[in-house]
């Protein structure tokens, strides 16, 4: 090789480096500015599948990669966020999505024909712009902006750069016989396609290579750009098969819907085109250029999608046939700490946004098992139960340990590129996670308040002590759900809602022990009685003012 073909070679790689760098930074920006409304597309990934498709589609525009779309969704379903019914109409959408970098690559071809509107003409100025943008102004959405602006000029500098290097070998006349014997060979393009996704990773990146090429030297022909397309749509399923490895098997089968909606689509429509170039070779050996790629990319997944949309519950069925669904034993055997440690699913820390909404799930989660073992310590309480005195003890241990992996969970997340909204509620949720497993510890408190050792009487109360303590009880069961009702769906009204029961129980808790003392001092329960009592009441308020805290966690993000 000479020093020219080194630098060509140098050239292609680092605007190959440039170009990812490109798509990546902007999509990064992008998320960032989208920030709470993808966070809200959650919410809509219902049982409405064209919904779904639509909304797949959309996150995939944004993130620009179908793969990663489809991790994201496999760490849904490993979570415990969406099931395979709910998976398939955006993992359908994903695929169409995936077509905008086509399009913007295309756009960055615009030069060969109208130079003045050639993006890459202007790109060294856009890079600039974004440039000046994040290093002198204050405002986060700014630096966003030019975070968006830095990653499109890469991208179309990244494009020229491959473009230029290629233009010295794709006039060579071995360039356009390996082309036409792509072309000719469906197995062939289909292969080439398919490994060159596997290594990068993206389809994307690809097809905008195989866009590259097409504009560079005109001798990409219409079948070798169709097979080529086809073998990255089944390559771009690679990364989702590979984030599956340790999933759940529903997650799994999520990722074999995506293989297999990509492989019969291709199969099927690879058998059409071959006919069609056999028929009209004319049209298999035409040239096609970056926009005509861009256009048949488009065009080919959306009416794949028409066509498998009404066959979405005979994919799930199939999936089922590779793998089988999970044994009910095993889900029954699953304790909750390796059901917290599976929904902390790090793939959808590709989405900051859906990662939160995840770590706020699995807040609510703690406090949902947090609330069961308070419902347990308060009825051991009022009528001894030894049974569930233990209970509580064990439920406990489960709670510290829930606390330490949503933690760890956390300290990642709060690495990722976040907004300063999205940093507060994350710093929130570090609180809140605190609070709860406060909250645990009163629990656990007021159970060894009542559990007795082996041959001590057991504590029993007055019908009056009995009422006064369901009664404050009640008050601060209502006032922890309302917290995790407010922290779960963001709910103002909620939140204010145990500000009010915060007041009854500080009221009701001094008016209690007042009366208690009263009754001690005239002898009428025993001291012992009268102590563990007072203690419970102690420990109830505790509770009440971290629900309180947690509350104002969440009144602090409006």
């Amino acid at each position: 090789m000479t020093i020219n073909d080194f630098e060509n070679l140098f050239m292609f790689a680092g605007g190959l480096g440039m170009f990812l760098f490109g798509v990546h930074s902007m999509s990064g920006g992008v998320q960032k500015c989208a920030g709470e409304q993808m966070r809200k597309l959650l919410g809509i990934l219902t049982n409405n599948r064209f919904v779904g498709v639509l909304v797949g589609a959309l996150i995939t525009a944004v993130i620009q990669s179908s793969g990663a779309t489809t991790v994201m969704i496999i760490g849904f379903i490993n979570a415990g966020l969406m099931n395979l019914s709910q998976a398939v109409g955006p993992i359908m959408g994903a695929n169409i999505g995936t077509c905008i970098t086509a399009w913007i690559v295309s756009l960055g071809q615009l030069g060969d024909t109208f130079k003045t509107l050639s993006p890459s003409l202007y790109a060294p100025l856009i890079v600039a712009i974004g440039s000046f943008l994040i290093m002198f102004s204050k405002k986060e959405r700014k630096q966003t902006i030019g975070e968006i602006c830095i990653g499109l000029g890469l991208l179309f500098i990244g494009l020229d750069f491959m473009g230029d290097a290629a233009k010295s070998y794709t006039t060579l006349p071995a360039f356009k016989d390996l082309f036409a014997l792509f072309g000719a060979n469906p197995l062939l393009g289909i292969g080439l396609g398919f490994i060159v996704t596997v290594i990068m990773q993206s389809s994307s990146a690809a097809v905008g290579i195989l866009q590259t090429l097409a504009a560079s030297s005109g001798a990409v022909g219409i079948s070798a750009a169709v097979f080529i397309s086809f073998g990255s749509d089944i390559g771009s399923c690679s990364t989702a098969l590979l984030s599956s490895i340790g999933t759940n098997r529903t997650a799994k089968r999520a990722a074999m819907i995506h293989l297999l909606f990509n492989v019969i689509g291709v199969t099927v429509f690879s058998v059409i085109f071959t006919i069609l170039f056999k028929m009209f070779p004319e049209v298999a050996s035409h040239g096609i250029n970056s926009a005509g790629i861009a256009t048949f990319h488009t065009g080919f997944k959306v009416v794949l999608t028409i066509l498998m949309f009404p066959f979405a519950d005979y994919l799930v069925k199939l999936s089922g046939f590779f793998i089988k669904d999970e044994p009910e034993k095993e889900k029954e055997e699953k304790d909750e700490e390796t059901v917290t440690l599976q929904h902390l699913d790090s793939r959808i820390f590709k989405e900051p946004a859906f990662a939160i909404e995840n770590a706020i799930h699995e807040v609510a989660h703690m406090g949902r098992i947090t609330r069961e073992n308070m419902d347990r310590a308060f009825e051991a309480a009022l009528s001894y139960d030894k049974e569930k005195i233990d209970k509580v003890y064990e439920v406990e241990k489960t709670i510290n340990n829930m606390e330490k992996l949503i933690t760890e969970y956390l300290v990642k997340l709060s690495n990722l590129p976040l907004t300063e909204d999205q940093h507060v509620v994350v710093s929130n949720l570090f609180y809140s996670v605190s609070d709860i497993e406060r909250v645990g510890d009163h629990v656990e408190n007021i159970a060894e308040l009542v559990d007795v050792k082996e041959g001590v009487d057991k504590i029993e109360f007055s019908e009056q002590a009995l009422q006064d303590l369901k009664s404050i009880m009640g008050l601060v069961t209502n006032s922890f759900a309302y917290a995790m009702s407010a922290r779960e769906h963001s709910d103002i009204s909620d939140a204010k809602k145990v500000v009010k029961y915060e007041d009854m129980v500080d009221n009701m808790e001094e008016e209690l022990r007042e009366q208690h003392i009263e009754r001690l001092s005239k002898q009428l329960c025993k001291p012992t009685n009268g102590v563990v009592f007072l203690d419970i009441i102690s420990n109830l308020e505790r509770i009440s003012d971290h629900a309180y805290n947690l509350a104002g966690y969440v009144m602090s993000e409006e």
